[in-house]
């Protein structure tokens, strides 16, 4: 069987977009399957294509954690801030927090706040159980709420 090139290029188009969706090539287009063939006179060509994923895939839900601080906090958070980065980096580690650090207003130098990103809400919760900025009253208000990441990655 002798196909022209709009054929050849057609079949490897569905075969593509079938593969790349991470579906069966039949469910597109039912004469072909995941390899097809072409034959000529004098020779074979066998075209495969392996899927590299999903076309698309649900972003996943993330947790902020938004802090407000006191306004003396550069002065007020020596003596806690190694047990405040260190638990963030500890969950970080685990997997469980994403990232964070300090809001300022623009133009300022003292930060107002905090936000930190959570991979769940109890991961969350339990960051602020664990602080001690929030133990030792840097911490004047906090808030938690669910993000659905729609673009980018994070």
């Amino acid at each position: 069987m002798v196909m022209s090139i709009s054929k050849v290029l057609h079949r490897a188009s569905v075969v593509a977009v079938a593969a790349r969706l991470s579906a069966p090539v039949a469910a597109f287009h039912p004469a072909i399957s995941n390899t097809f063939s072409q034959t000529s006179s004098t020779h074979r060509r066998s075209f495969a294509v392996r899927s590299t994923g999903p076309l698309y895939s649900s972003p996943p839900t993330r947790y902020l954690l938004s802090y407000d601080y006191i306004p003396d906090v550069l002065e007020k958070r020596v003596p806690f801030r190694e047990g405040h980065v260190g638990l963030a980096k500890e969950m970080i580690e685990e997997g469980t927090c994403v990232s964070g650090g300090p809001t300022l207003p623009p133009g300022e130098a003292v930060p107002n706040g905090a936000l930190f990103i959570f991979t769940t809400k109890e991961s969350a919760e339990k960051f602020v159980a664990e602080d001690p900025y929030v133990s030792n009253g840097i911490v004047t208000g906090h808030s938690i709420a669910e993000w659905s990441v729609v673009v980018g990655s994070n």
